[in-house]
């Protein structure tokens, strides 16, 4: 008989520690060696607990997700870690991946895939639950020219922040004009046709993020 796979969970919410938990104990290939709050608490944890595979959520207070990654394999690169998150933005995704994920997937996926993408992460093979791979395929498939530039960024940023042609122009020291040819660029790079669907079509891709 091969031994169990040891697991740490970690999560900043109580609830879904718990159920992951109860979920991986049904299951007799995976034994759940530990938890761990925030990203601070899953470094400490690996040094200690020596788990196989980490099951990470990314947003957490302190130290995210990303960095914790980063911090676990930098000194265990043997240990594998797989995303498990709600959140599936491309730049959550990509940064994930470059920090090191082997996998990556969302916490409404089944069971089954909980336990496939556990077992995959065990053996260094990646997993990607299907929203986050059809994600990453739109984003390879995007042609170059489609992507936003720095200036268009900048634009994109004002405008979700509800700041109109005027003042936008004023903050970045150009034209109104000029202003209103970035801002129909960016509603054809990203297929829309009003300010409203441009903010609400970058927030989804993870192109933006909105200021807390």
């Amino acid at each position: 008989m091969s031994p169990s796979i040891r697991v740490l969970v970690v999560d900043d919410h109580p609830v879904v520690r718990t159920g992951v938990q109860g979920m991986l104990a049904s299951h007799a290939d995976f034994e759940v060696v530990g938890e761990a709050s925030d990203g601070e608490d899953a470094v400490g944890k690996v040094e200690v607990l020596n788990p196989d595979v980490v099951l990470m959520d990314l947003r957490m207070p302190g130290i995210d997700g990303v960095e914790a990654t980063k911090r676990i394999l930098a000194r265990h690169p043997g240990v594998q870690v797989l995303v498990l998150t709600t959140y599936d933005t491309d730049e959550d995704i990509v940064r994930a991946v470059e920090a090191g994920a082997v996998g990556y997937l969302l916490k409404d996926s089944p069971r089954e895939e909980l336990f496939r993408g556990v077992h995959a992460a065990a053996q260094g093979e990646p997993l990607l639950a299907a929203a986050v791979a059809s994600r990453l395929m739109g984003r390879m498939r995007t042609p170059p020219g489609q992507s936003l530039s720095p200036r268009e960024l900048e634009v994109l940023m004002l405008v979700a922040d509800g700041r109109p042609n005027k003042d936008i122009a004023r903050s970045l020291y150009i034209s109104e004009t000029t202003v209103k040819t970035h801002v129909a660029h960016i509603f054809t790079k990203l297929g829309v046709d009003d300010r409203t669907a441009a903010v609400t079509v970058a927030l989804d891709r993870g192109i933006i993020r909105l200021k807390r």
